[in-house]
């Protein structure tokens, strides 16, 4: 199970895109998150990206954890496409960040 709100992973996402204007932002609300939030993103994104099967989430956040020696938001800032690896993880486990997104793009 994710222990990082949906609303949580909409703000990475957001950010990530305004990588250009956002990245100290991004940075430091990634450095913000507790070590579980964490391990859950980077699980979420390999999910995202294909490098764990959803079925495979509990392992998934286990090597996260494990393989942890890189600061967080440097290994995530250093993958090419991240939030679209951070919807589709989502996606595969049938969660939708899309409402959390418009509301944090209206300022609500």
């Amino acid at each position: 199970m994710l222990e990082i709100s949906v609303n949580k992973v909409a703000q990475v996402v957001l950010m990530s895109r305004e990588l250009g204007r956002a990245e100290s932002e991004l940075r430091a609300f990634i450095d913000r998150l507790s070590d579980e939030e964490q391990v859950s993103l980077v699980a979420l994104m390999w999910i995202g990206r294909g490098t764990f099967e959803p079925e495979e989430l509990a392992e998934a956040l286990q090597t996260a954890a494990e393989e942890a020696t890189t600061p967080t938001a440097d290994y995530l800032l250093g993958t090419p496409h991240l939030s679209d690896h951070l919807e589709n993880g989502l996606d595969a486990l049938g969660l939708s960040a899309a409402d959390e997104e418009d509301d944090l793009i209206r300022g609500g």
